[in-house]
């Protein structure tokens, strides 16, 4: 079983990422659970979502304590809480930032981490900084688990025409900025 923990906040659309996600994986034949925590309803709050797949049903419904991956949505959460806890050790982080200063991250973890300007893609693409899709090309450049098709697929279940577009070529972008960085 792979366990994925995705750090937000709210209104930043780590629902809709764990939604596609959940079902890029169920697309590839795969047994996803995908499901949000979180306190206060209110934009901006702290939040997570998670995501649990395999190739049983997945019968588990607890938050997720030591995931696989980890998705952060929100750089700055890394300066009030911990999303690094439980990080397996071979475990890979892929984090929306454009700050070179989250290097220093690299250095210190075990894990893979990746830095992905999610945002300024997003807005390059769709014109608002949601960098959900963006990051979710980024997942399956780094974990190989899923292929763009698969997430593309994904999309366009959710979306409707216009923000497909879009959002594809979101993905396709940092999909490919994960890839050239790899290099």
């Amino acid at each position: 079983m792979k366990e994925i923990r995705i750090h937000a906040r709210a209104g930043q659309g780590a629902i809709t990422t764990a939604s596609l996600l959940g079902y890029a994986y169920f697309l590839k034949g795969m047994y996803p659970y995908a499901f949000p925590s979180f306190g206060a309803a209110r934009m901006g709050a702290p939040m997570n979502a998670f995501v649990r797949v395999d190739s049983n049903p997945v019968r588990s419904r607890s938050q997720i304590y030591e995931p696989d991956y980890l998705l952060i949505v929100d750089h700055t959460l890394i300066r009030g809480f911990n999303c690094f806890s439980g990080l397996k050790d071979d475990g890979v982080a892929i984090i929306n930032a454009k700050d070179d200063t989250l290097e220093v991250l690299k250095l210190m973890a075990k894990q893979r981490i990746f830095i992905v300007p999610a945002n300024e893609i997003a807005l390059k693409h769709i014109g608002r900084p949601l960098g959900n899709t963006t990051m979710l090309g980024a997942f399956c450049a780094v974990t190989e688990e899923l292929t763009l098709d698969n997430l593309n697929s994904a999309i366009e279940h959710r979306f409707n025409q216009k923000l497909q577009e879009v959002n594809i070529k979101a993905a396709k972008e940092g999909f490919d900025y994960v890839r050239s960085a790899s290099l």
